[in-house]
């Protein structure tokens, strides 16, 4: 009986903690204000939209190439528990990164239920050959690949800088990507199988809960790995951000304080250039010499 109490209180709490949209209210104006603002600089810039790396229906990915730099690029993996949002309400980020000379692919996956966490682990890994094999179809150099993501997209950027691409694909070089930046993600997903509003979706189990922690996964590399979160957020989300940084200690190379930020709020530091994610992002990149 006190092993069943205790499981009750961890869901109860858990199921607060990861509640992000009740523990902002007004998170809806958020996706508006992206929804907008995303629209714009898809109408205003030059851009490859919907490009397929792979068959599934969700498996596209958007091109906003820089014209200038280097010929560095920042894949970014869009957040909403795995179970919502989509690439398109993120196009926002392009403009601050191309006109910093950088390009920036927005990628999709399919969505929880309709496909399993591990089904899109694996779509990233598509996703992420796919950039490297056609990015100088876009003036871009496969051997400036970045990536970062937002919530669930922070969980899927750990796990592909776990990833051992070589075994994924001989073809690939063992660090495709030469740098990653997790913000407000979940590392240990243990939690997530407490969480009652969540398990329908995710049918996350203790196997695969485990498998898909990249928390308790080696990073493949020495690449740097940066995090960040917002000060506002619960205290798991901070918990989670300190424990990639803790279990990862080989490879990471920082965190990026961002205070007064809620879940939602955090984001928006990726697409203005004055903001502290954005010159973070910029340092993982070797940008700011």
């Amino acid at each position: 009986m006190k092993a069943t109490t205790q499981m009750t209180a961890d869901g109860t709490f858990y199921s607060r903690e990861y509640n992000n949209r009740e523990l902002v209210p007004d998170h809806g104006r958020y996706f508006e204000r992206w929804q907008a603002a995303s629209a714009r600089a898809r109408a205003t810039m030059t851009c490859s939209l919907d490009q397929r790396y792979g068959e599934a229906p969700g498996e596209t990915i958007d091109i906003f190439p820089a014209r200038k730099g280097d010929g560095s690029c920042m894949m970014f993996i869009h957040g909403g528990y795995w179970r919502s949002l989509d690439k398109s309400d993120f196009s926002f980020l392009a403009p601050a990164w191309v006109d910093a000379g950088v390009s920036l692919a927005v990628v999709n996956y399919d969505l929880c239920p309709k496909v399993s966490v591990e089904e899109i682990v694996r779509q990233m890994l598509r996703a992420s050959r796919w950039l490297w094999l056609h990015a100088e179809d876009y003036g871009m150099d496969e051997d400036r690949l970045y990536v970062s993501g937002h919530s669930a997209g922070g969980h899927l950027t750990a796990m592909m800088m776990a990833a051992l691409w070589p075994v994924f694909d001989a073809r690939l070089p063992r660090d495709l990507f030469k740098g990653g930046l997790a913000i407000s993600g979940v590392y240990d997903m243990r939690p997530l199988a407490q969480v009652d509003w969540l398990q329908p979706d995710l049918r996350l189990d203790e196997g695969s809960a485990w498998r898909l922690s990249p928390a308790f996964l080696p990073p493949a590399t020495r690449a740097p790995v940066m995090t960040s979160v917002g000060g506002e957020e619960s205290s798991e989300f901070r918990r989670q951000n300190a424990l990639l940084g803790t279990r990862w200690r080989g490879a990471f190379a920082g965190d990026i304080a961002m205070p007064g930020c809620n879940h939602f709020s955090v984001i928006d530091g990726l697409g203005v250039q004055a903001s502290p994610l954005f010159a973070g992002a910029r340092r993982l990149m070797k940008l700011d010499r």
